[in-house]
C-alpha cells in the first residue's frame, strides 16, 4: 500500500494482548499519540490468535513473519516481501528472543530504508541472565548471586550456596520461586522444556519488586527513564496495575546502568529494594516492557522519542514526568469472524 509522503509506517511485533501481554499494542498507541503525524502500523506476529491482529483500529495490517528458530535467511526475506507491499521506515521488536536477530540483520535493514534502533550485539550480551552476576560485578552494581546449571544434579550445588528459597528462571523467560528441592526439580523441567537450557538458579532477594522503563540514546545519554511498583501481579508475575515513582536514588540507578552499558534503544529495569535500601537488579530486559504506555501517560513517551531518534530526528532529554500516574489493565473480548482467522492462517496476512 502506497501512504502519503507525511506518514510513517512503522512495523511492530509483540501484539500478543494476553495474560502475559507483549509490549506491541502499548507500544503502538504511544506511537500514535507521540508522534504528531499520521502513522500507519503494520503489525509483525507469530501465532494466528495474537489479539492485537484482529484490534484493526489500533494495527492497520498484519503480516506473520517466521519464528527466529527459522533464521536470519527466513526472517529477511520474509522482510523483504512486507516492504515491498508496504514501504516500511522503521521497525521495533518486542520480545527478546528475536532481539538477536534483528540485531544481525541491522545494517541490511538500513540499506533496504527500513530503520531499527536497537542495541549492539555485545550490549544485548552483557545484560543477558547468564552474564548478568559478572555484568554487575565489572560495574560495581548489586545483583544477586547466581548459578549457571545444564543438569538438574546440579541443582545440589545451588542448594549449598544459596539455601532455599531460589529462584530458578529461563534463559529468556519464566521465574519459579522454589522452597524446596523437589520444587526447583519440578521448575527445571517445566522451564528447560520451554525455553531450554541452560538454566539460571539465582539466590532469592527479599523486598519491594520496582521496574524502571530506560531510554538510551547508545552513547550514554539517557534520555528518559520512569520508575513503576506494581500494585497487583498475577500468578504468573505480572503487574496488572502499577503507579509512577518519584525516587531519586532509581533515577540514579537508571543512569549507573546507561553509562556503563551505552545502551541503545528501551529496556526496563527489574529492581529488588530490600529492607536495608539496597538495590538489587533481578533483570535487566533489552526491550520495551508490556507497561510502556505509562510513560507516555506520565508524560514521557518513550515508544515515541525511539522512533525519532530512529529516523534521525532531534530528541532532547526528557525533563520531569508525573509520579501517581496508575494503569490498570483489563480484559476485553474483542469479536472478530472466522473469515480473518481463515485469512491470517492461510495467507499469512490480514
Amino acid at each position: 500500500m502506497k501512504t502519503p509522503d507525511n506518514w510513517l509506517t512503522i512495523a511492530v511485533t509483540g501484539l500478543n494482548a494476553i495474560d502475559s501481554p507483549g509490549p506491541g499494542i502499548a507500544v503502538i498507541r504511544a506511537l500514535r499519540e507521540g508522534l504528531n503525524r499520521p502513522v500507519r502500523i503494520i503489525g509483525l506476529s507469530y501465532e494466528t490468535l495474537e489479539p492485537g491482529i484482529y484490534m484493526h483500529e489500533v494495527v492497520d495490517k498484519t503480516y506473520q513473519i517466521p519464528y527466529p528458530a527459522a533464521g536470519t535467511t527466513a526472517l529477511i526475506n520474509r522482510l523483504q516481501y512486507i516492504h515491498e507491499k508496504e514501504n516500511l521506515q522503521l521497525i521495533i521488536p518486542n520480545f527478546d528472543a528475536e532481539l538477536p536477530q534483528f540485531i544481525k540483520l541491522a545494517q541490511t535493514l538500513r540499506s533496504m530504508g527500513i530503520a531499527t534502533f536497537l542495541p549492539a550485539a555485545e550490549q544485548f550480551e552483557a545484560r543477558d541472565k547468564v552474564n548478568l552476576y559478572q555484568f554487575g560485578q565489572n560495574n560495581q552494581l548489586l545483583v544477586p548471586r547466581d548459578k549457571i546449571i545444564h543438569t538438574v544434579a546440579e541443582l545440589q550445588s545451588c542448594e549449598d550456596a544459596f539455601g532455599y528459597p531460589l529462584v530458578v528462571k529461563g534463559k529468556f523467560y519464566d521465574a519459579v520461586v522454589a522452597y524446596t528441592l523437589e520444587q526447583a526439580q519440578k521448575a527445571f523441567y517445566k522451564i528447560s522444556a520451554k525455553w531450554g537450557l541452560p538454566i539460571i538458579v539465582q539466590e532469592f532477594i527479599t523486598g519491594t519488586e520496582i521496574n524502571i522503563a530506560v531510554l538510551g540514546d547508545g552513547t550514554g545519554r539517557m534520555i528518559s527513564a520512569i520508575p513503576m511498583r506494581k500494585l497487583y501481579i498475577t500468578d504468573k508475575g505480572k503487574a496488572w496495575s502499577g503507579i509512577t515513582l518519584e525516587d531519586e536514588s532509581l533515577l540514579q540507578l537508571a543512569q549507573a546502568f546507561t553509562d556503563a552499558t551505552k545502551w541503545k534503544g528501551g529496556c526496563e529495569l527489574e529492581i529488588m529494594r530490600t529492607a536495608k535500601n539496597e538495590l538489587y537488579i533481578m533483570e535487566i530486559n533489552p526491550r520495551f516492557p508490556a507497561w510502556i504506555y505509562l510513560t507516555a501517560a506520565a508524560g514521557q513517551n518513550q515508544p515515541a522519542a525511539l522512533a525519532r531518534m530512529a529516523l534521525g530526528e532531534e530528541q532532547p532529554v526528557y525533563e520531569g514526568y508525573e509520579a501517581g500516574k496508575i494503569f490498570v489493565r483489563y480484559s476485553w473480548d474483542h469479536i472478530t469472524d472466522i473469515k480473518e482467522f481463515h485469512q491470517i492462517s492461510g495467507k499469512g496476512e490480514l
